[in-house]
Order: C-alpha cells, then sequence, then structure tokens
C-alpha cells in the first residue's frame, strides 16, 4: 500500500464523508460519486487510474486516503470452482475470505473478526482465540480483493466467515450499509445473511435497523445440555432467549430464520435430535440448512453417513419443516464451512 500508515481507509467512509474529505482538499462534492464508481462498478483502487478527477486531487487522494489496505498472501483455487484468498492485514494479521460460484449466483463469504472467541468446539475458525476485531472497511474490501482476483461479479454476501458478526456489531451493519448503498456495494439487502451462533441482545438489536437481510443462527444442538458440549461460549444464552429474540427479528424484519445445523457423527445426529430440532423449528418461521461436518485436521469430530443425514432430513420434513441439505464446496482447499481460520 503506498499511502502512509496514518492514511483514512476510504472504505471505512460513507458518501458523504467521503464528499466532505475531498472538499477540505479544495475539490468539489461530486468526485465522491466518481470515485466510489470508479471503486465499486470497476473494482480501480490506484487514484492514478481514475482518469476522470484532477491530476491534483488524485495526488493529494493518494496521501491522504487508502482503498486496501490488505495485499493477497495466497489464492487457492478449488476443484469446483470456489476461490479462497489468504489476505495479509496492515497491521500483519491474517484472515480468509472466500467465493463461491454457482452459476449467475456469486456469493462472497466475508470474515468480520481475526480469529473468534466463541469457541465452537468443531469449527477451525476459534482454535487461535480471537485477536481483534475487523473495521468495517477490511469487511467490505474483501469483496474489492475478491472481484479484483477472480474477475467475477459478486450478487450474495454471507457474513460466515471468521468471526461472530454480532460481537462486532457497528462494523458488521456499517459494512451491510456499505453493501446495500446504491452509490457503494448496491447488492440488494435480501441477497445478504448474516450468521450468528446467537447472541440475544444483538439479534434484537439487529431487529430494529431498517435491514431486510437474513438471519442465520448457527443452532448444531437441539437443547441446552448438548451445545454446552459443543458450543461452551455460545451455550451462555439458553435457546429459548435465542428462539425467542429470532422471533422478534421475525416480527420486526418481515424475513424468515434459517437455523444451520452442522451434523456430527454419533453426536447431534440421532433421530432423537431431529425430533427434538423440529420441535425447536416449528416455533418459528423459518427454513433449516444441514450442514454436513466438514472435517478439521486438528480436530476430532467426523461427517455422519450420507444415509444419516437423509434420515434426519426426512425425520424435519415429516414434522412440517423446510430442509435444505446445504452442499459442502472448497473443502478441497479448506474453504468449506467451519474450516476458516487465521494464519498461513
Amino acid at each position: 500500500m503506498e499511502n502512509g500508515q496514518d492514511a483514512k481507509h476510504l472504505l471505512d467512509m460513507t458518501a458523504a464523508e467521503l464528499a466532505a474529505e475531498i472538499e477540505s482538499l479544495g475539490g468539489k462534492k461530486f468526485r465522491a460519486k466518481q470515485i466510489l464508481e470508479w471503486v465499486w462498478q470497476r473494482s480501480v483502487v490506484d487514484f492514478s487510474e481514475m482518469k476522470n478527477l484532477p491530476a491534483t486531487l488524485r495526488g493529494d487522494l493518494r496521501g491522504r486516503l487508502a482503498i486496501l489496505t490488505s495485499e493477497i498472501e495466497t489464492r487457492y483455487d478449488a476443484e469446483d470452482g470456489v476461490v479462497k484468498l489468504l489476505l495479509r492485514l496492515g497491521d500483519g494479521e491474517y484472515i480468509e475470505t472466500v467465493l463461491i460460484p454457482a452459476g449467475r449466483r456469486v456469493t462472497a463469504c466475508l470474515s468480520t473478526q481475526v480469529g473468534c472467541a466463541m469457541g465452537c468446539e468443531f469449527c477451525a475458525s476459534g482454535l487461535e482465540g480471537l485477536r481483534r476485531n475487523l473495521t468495517a472497511g477490511e469487511i467490505l474490501e474483501q469483496i474489492i480483493q475478491l472481484r479484483q482476483a477472480t474477475g467475477q461479479h459478486i450478487t450474495n454476501v454471507v457474513l460466515m466467515g471468521t468471526g461472530e458478526p454480532l460481537a462486532n456489531y457497528d462494523a458488521a451493519v456499517a459494512a451491510i450499509r456499505a453493501m446495500i448503498d446504491p452509490k457503494r456495494g448496491g447488492i440488494s439487502a435480501r441477497r445478504i445473511t448474516l450468521s450468528t451462533v446467537g447472541l440475544p441482545k444483538g439479534i434484537a438489536k439487529l431487529a430494529d435497523e431498517d435491514l431486510p437481510i437474513t438471519l442465520a443462527i448457527s443452532l448444531h444442538a437441539p437443547n441446552d445440555a448438548l451445545r454446552a458440549k459443543i458450543m461452551p461460549t455460545p451455550s451462555r444464552y439458553p435457546l429459548a432467549d435465542i428462539l425467542d429474540a429470532a422471533e422478534e427479528f421475525f416480527h420486526s424484519r418481515g424475513r424468515e430464520i434459517t437455523l444451520e445445523y452442522t451434523l456430527l457423527a454419533g453426536l447431534n445426529d440421532s433421530l432423537d435430535c431431529a425430533a427434538q430440532l423440529a420441535g425447536l423449528a416449528g416455533k418459528l418461521r423459518c427454513n433449516v440448512n444441514l450442514i454436513r461436518y466438514n472435517p478439521v485436521e486438528q480436530l476430532s469430530y467426523a461427517p455422519p453417513p450420507a444415509g444419516t443425514m437423509q434420515r434426519f432430513a426426512e425425520t424435519l420434513r415429516s414434522a412440517g419443516v423446510n430442509v435444505n441439505i446445504r452442499q459442502s464446496r472448497g473443502s478441497t482447499v479448506k474453504a468449506a464451512c467451519g474450516q476458516l481460520r487465521i494464519g498461513k
């Protein structure tokens, strides 16, 4: 990055804040719109390439603002088309971000923290603990990096990378607002999903935001006792409180909830667990995503046989629950659900 360490991060700014910054340099406010078009519509991140800006302003901006503060350390290409980027942040920390193409639907899976404090026993993201929060700009520039690296237009975003978005609430919400801003990301709010382990106060706060996004709750257990075993930190919040907050979100935003459930062989994949999960799902307007566990080298958990997953799904369907078995993508480069982490 050619900017100094004290340079402001352009992606942390609203359009109005950028316009004010340009005015402070003697430029015209409308230049902000031009810059945002270069960045978001053309993925241009070098002011010197923004030819419709005055040369003097381009020079002033190079010393004042940074568009990207991260660099691509390594790119991983999976056989199924998934692309994972290991990004080195400005302070030397690392995060991973993933692009998942599926026909016309191209999804960016973004990280919101360096590491994770939730400590879910089966997930790689928390193996090194939490290092720090990402800024809104650091969340957003993952989109720019993925677009530049692949040349693909991103249609959907999931906040499902490393970190708990609601534990970095302000930055996550600011990033979402930038994504849906027609002057910036221009992505439909209905194509954005925020995934949380279930922080009731954060869910309730999100319900008050004017953001018709999809809320996904990483449940992974149908009762508090089992959840405490595999998700010790999130289990501080009873499932009843989480579901109450989710119901409030649904009534406030009118968006069906997604319940995410990773099946772990011999642990949470019994038909009794399926029946209990059906009971929870029946209390909400929701869909259930069943996820086959993606192995992590340092962990001893294993995925269940395909037949077990099918029987689990059929138990839910017979109880009237909408069920989807999520297709695993990117596992050959450790880019699948539960495999992302920090470090090289």
